[in-house]
């Protein structure tokens, strides 16, 4: 399991320019809409401090941290759902990812054209939104005009399904001819599940990036306080990013250097991590280690995984033919110096099927197939 997100904005938003800094991939980065042309794809390596430490005491050949990709996709602009500019052939690209990072221009740069010729980031994320929504009524209609058909079938699984997801997708049709996200609607987790196979855009979490100039990457701007005050009300998140230092950042090469940077203008955590952090929460992914003399590394896994569904992370052998599971917690490791003491401490447990795995647990899994 890994963190997949699409880059979705307007044209000239920054979008590209902010993929290239994240994951050092070739995403063309130029001055009028449209210069990304197929969706490109980076792999990003999650920075994990725990993972680092963990390192410290285990003394591995090798270290793999978890990954996040990002799928940048082409700029849309007002009647993308109806074919405008590159149409619907993105919306299709969105359809594939977890969650999409919204990227909102809040700089102003006379030097960077606005492709409604005014900087209005809420108007910006309404205009999205809009497309968005109408690019899943379009696939909600197709499917309950389908529905009749089903249900005088003979097949009595797909007639059962076609009832439940009736009045569901009827909601939803309602909601989405408003413009509305279909996140906002707060469908119940059942009622989710049985409309899975649509694979709506919105219903997919969104966090809104603010990207502004240096002089607002601490404090915000008028700008980024209207997109935060929307968001509020919207029930989503949004972050602040100045794509412009994460371009000079990706440019160093060391994590020395760019720590030092960071101290230099004032910035805690890069962009990158904070996203990626945000987007985890948004997800309700969580991590775990395995850690021995070949490798230590990290798993992403859902929160509230048992051990044989965390353990499936890692192979569907593990799950299978899931025995049991030896586990610690990273922080007995910090505090206790070794895994010998950790044990010693009777830290170390044997857990079962029944286990709940919890974030920064290390797992050694016992398995038979």
């Amino acid at each position: 399991m890994g963190l997949n997100c699409g880059i979705v904005g307007l044209p000239n938003v920054g979008k590209s320019t902010l993929f290239k800094a994240v994951t050092a991939a070739p995403a063309e980065a130029a001055n009028y809409p449209f210069c990304t042309i197929e969706p490109n794809v980076g792999i990003v390596n999650v920075t994990d401090d725990r993972l680092d430490k963990i390192t410290h005491f285990i003394k591995p050949q090798k270290t793999i941290p978890t990954i996040v990709e990002f799928v940048d996709i082409a700029g849309l602009v007002k009647g993308a759902s109806k074919g405008e500019g590159l149409g619907n052939q993105f919306l299709g690209h969105i359809r594939q990812v977890n969650a999409i990072v919204h990227v909102v221009r809040c700089f102003d740069d006379e030097n960077v054209v606005h492709v409604h010729g005014k900087i209005d980031p809420v108007d910006d994320i309404t205009t999205i939104n809009y497309e968005l929504a109408l690019a899943d009524l379009e696939i909600v209609e197709k499917k309950l005009l389908a529905i009749p058909k089903v249900l005088k079938g003979q097949n009595k699984d797909q007639q059962k399904h076609a009832k439940i997801q009736q009045p569901i997708l009827e909601r939803l049709k309602d909601h989405l001819e408003k413009g509305e996200r279909g996140f906002s609607l707060g469908l119940e987790e059942d009622d989710l599940a049985a409309i899975a196979d649509l694979n709506l855009i919105t219903l997919k979490p969104v966090l809104y990036l603010c990207n502004v100039d240096e002089d607002a990457v601490n404090e915000g701007n008028e700008y980024t306080k209207l997109v935060f005050d929307h968001v509020e009300a919207e029930g989503s998140q949004a972050v602040i990013i100045c794509g412009k230092l994460e371009a000079e950042i990706s440019l160093l090469e060391t994590e020395e250097e760019k720590k030092e940077f960071l101290e230099a203008v004032g910035i805690e955590k890069s962009g990158l991590q904070t996203l990626t952090k945000i987007a985890y929460d948004l997800l309700g992914l969580r991590t775990y280690f395995t850690a021995g003399e070949k490798e230590v590394r990290a798993w992403t896994f859902s929160a509230g995984s048992k051990a044989p569904q965390a353990a499936g992370v890692i192979h569907t052998d593990f799950e299978r033919g899931f025995i049991k599971a030896e586990v610690y917690h990273c922080d007995d490791l910090f505090s206790l110096g070794s895994e010998q003491k950790v044990k010693e401490a009777g830290k170390l447990r044997i857990e079962g099927k029944e286990y709940v795995v919890k974030d920064g647990d290390i797992v050694h899994f016992r398995f038979n197939v």
